[in-house]
Order: C-alpha cells, then structure tokens, then sequence
C-alpha cells in the first residue's frame, strides 16, 4: 500500500490550541504546523477567531478570505450550493519551497454586528458537509481565540472533534486564569462522554520566573514546552516570518513536533483545575472567602429612600401557576438557585419550552431532556458575567447565545 493510500484511510488528529488572548497562540500554532509539514506531515491549520489572522505568518502576510465571509457573498448571489473546497482553503509553500502547507479561516460576523461563537460551529457544520473528517491530511490544527464560556468556541470540546488540546500561557496571572478555565471545561465535557484530552501547557515568552511550572504542577499537566522571550523572535513574527528560522527555536518546535507525532508526549493523570478562591490564593490573596458588603439603595440613588419596583419572589410566580409540574419545578429551580425571575413560559411546536427570565432574556429547553446539562451550561455562563439576551439551550453540548 502506498504511502497516500494508507493517508487516505486514516482520519486527521485534530489539535486544538486555546489561551487567553494576546499570549501568542497563532505564533505557536503557525510554527508548530510550520515544523510538522517539514517533518513530512500533511498539515491543515485552521484559524477559529473572527479577527481571522491565524494564517497570517504561514502565507507571507496574505489575509486569507474567511469561510463566513466567501460563504456570505455566494449567498448573497444566491448561489451557495456552488461553493467549493477551492474557495475557503489554500495552500503555500513555506522554509524557502521546502514544503507545503494548508490554511483556513473561519472567520466570523464583522465588528459589533453578530456571535462570533455562533459563526465557528456554523462554520464547523460547513466543514463538516465538505467532508473533513475524511480529508486525507495527517494533522488539522485549530487556533482559538481567548477563553472558552461560549459555547461555539468551545465547539472542538463539545463535540470531541479535537482529539487533544494544547494551552498556551505565561508567568501572568492572567494567562493562567484562562488556562485553569480551559482546563475545567476539558474535564466538564470529558464527564459528559466527550472523548477530548488535555496534552499539556505551553509556556510562551517564558522569563524563568516559574510561576507557570507551579500552577502546571499544582492542577497536574506537564509543561510540554518553553519558549523563551526574545526580541529577534518577535521580529521575525512581526515581519511575517517563522521562528524556525532561527536554529534555537526550531530545535524547540522540532523536539515538541516529533513527540506529538509519535504520541510520545509526557502522560496526564488526574488534572484538577483550581477553584477561583484556591486560584486567588495561589497569587497572594487574603481571606479570599469572605463576602464583600453589600452596596445599600442609599450607595445607588443617594439620600433619597427608594422603594423596591417590585418584589422578586412574585416576580418568578408570576403567569407559572397554570404550568405542568416539570416547568413548574424548572421555574422554581431557576429563582433558588440562580435567582433568575421568569416572567414568562411559553411552548413554541418547533422550539420547545421558551422561558423568558429577568423581563428581557429569552432562554429556549426545547424539551425536558437533559436538564441538568442544561441547567449545568446556564449556571456556568450565568457566574461568568458574560452578556446575554437569548440562550439556546437545545443542545447542551453546543450552546448558542447572543
């Protein structure tokens, strides 16, 4: 059997790169996919972030036309069935023609104007349709923009699609934060029967202080890597270049390459991300249990009594006493335990149960499967302090909100 026949009966492993933001996950994933392509690995990198700026290194500076954008004007001609493979991947030669990689954009909805979350799973299920699980490559690598509260960037996870995950961070608190919150996630959808695992933390721009070596330590992930901060690197990203230019850097890329490829990386036990106040406390913070005081009515309107618009326990029974008994208990649940008021219930034919809580968020069950998933994936958004004002709940595995 020839070497591309044997290809074509495997399917690709799927990386998934995720950290905050800023913390150089293109810069990794650009060169690690650089090193596998020159190690004679068939390598598709995707970019999974509206800014769409993934690929920028590997194609020279080239801005790639994004998946949703190329999608969005066929559309608009009416003539989305007619888009091919050819429109939204490309390909280039990278290390002087040495060899040859592929790239892909997501994309997402321009500025202030749409979900970015929900524009990666739509383009997921478009990749999806052109066959890329049986696309004859050896690796697709995904580059994800920050955290993963929204449920559409964590898609990979969701799904199991990313076989393994990889975190970029620093020696910051803040960069270890997000990691702790990737971490959790892997290990929440890995209890729902996802099939994702972690593989480790790399430490960019490292400045020996080994504030990230503690934390990898403490939540039990090994440090696969450790890239030093240099002011050479970094102007030859800015310039659009690899860092595999430099023999320092290739040596790193190639060692980390070579262990992926034959899974040869270091074994993962047990990992326990810490919770908030353990976290805190690792960085110094004092009686980080204690509840601040509460701010009064007279910190918000000044002198002036105010009197309470209304009262919120009559605010969750309002319109639920002609409900059934398991909508009823999910009303209730909602105000004891989240202390979301619904003001509203509905049963939509093609929806399901729709829920309005708080005057003015729409929150769609769909049916009463999987409530505890459900309620698990509104929990977690609802103590994230993220924004929202509708939340599909349909498919706890992959939320949509906005």
């Amino acid at each position: 059997m020839s070497k591309d026949d044997e290809k074509s009966q495997r399917k690709a492993r799927m990386l998934a790169i995720y950290g905050k933001g800023g913390m150089g996950k293109s810069f990794f994933t650009t060169n690690l996919v650089g090193k596998l392509a020159l190690l004679d690995k068939k390598v598709l990198q995707l970019g999974c972030d509206p800014k769409h700026d993934s690929c920028n290194a590997l194609f020279g500076g080239v801005s790639l036309p994004t998946l949703g954008h190329t999608w969005r004007q066929f559309k608009e001609k009416q003539c989305e069935q007619s888009l091919q493979v050819h429109d939204i991947i490309f390909k280039t030669s990278i290390m002087d023609g040495r060899a040859t990689v592929l790239g892909c954009e997501i994309g997402g909805p321009e500025v202030g104007r749409g979900c970015g979350g929900h524009a990666i799973s739509f383009g997921f299920d478009l990749l999806q349709k052109f066959g890329m699980s049986q696309w004859a490559l050896d690796f697709i690598v995904m580059d994800f923009l920050g955290d993963v509260v929204c449920g559409g960037f964590a898609t990979p996870l969701a799904r199991s699609l990313a076989e393994e995950v990889i975190i970029i961070c620093g020696n910051d608190r803040q960069s270890l934060y997000a990691a702790n919150n990737i971490a959790r996630a892997t290990q929440y959808f890995a209890k729902m029967g996802g099939q994702t695992r972690l593989l480790g933390l790399v430490i960019n721009r490292d400045d020996g202080s080994g504030v990230a070596e503690r934390f990898a330590e403490k939540i039990g992930l090994p440090v696969l890597l450790k890239i030093p901060l240099s002011s050479q690197i970094r102007d030859l990203a800015d310039s659009f270049q690899l860092a595999l230019h430099d023999p320092e850097f290739d040596l790193l890329f190639d060692n980390l390459a070579k262990a992926i490829i034959l899974r040869n990386t270091p074994h993962v036990g047990q990992v326990c991300p810490l919770e908030s106040q353990d976290f805190f406390a690792t960085f110094g913070a004092d009686n980080t249990a204690a509840l601040p005081m509460g701010a009064s009515a007279a910190d918000l309107f000044g002198a002036k009594a105010i009197e309470p618009l209304i009262n919120l326990q009559e605010m969750a029974d309002y319109g639920t006493a002609s409900l059934d008994a398991p909508t009823r208990l999910l009303v209730t649940r909602l105000f004891t335990e989240l202390g979301l008021a619904v003001t509203t219930a509905n049963q939509d034919p093609k929806k399901g149960l729709i829920l309005t809580v708080q005057g003015d968020i729409t929150i769609c069950f769909g049916n009463d499967q999987d409530i505890e998933s459900k309620l698990a994936v509104l929990t977690a958004l609802h103590q994230s302090g993220q924004a929202y004002r509708y939340l599909d709940l349909r498919r706890p595995a992959a939320p949509l909100y906005r």
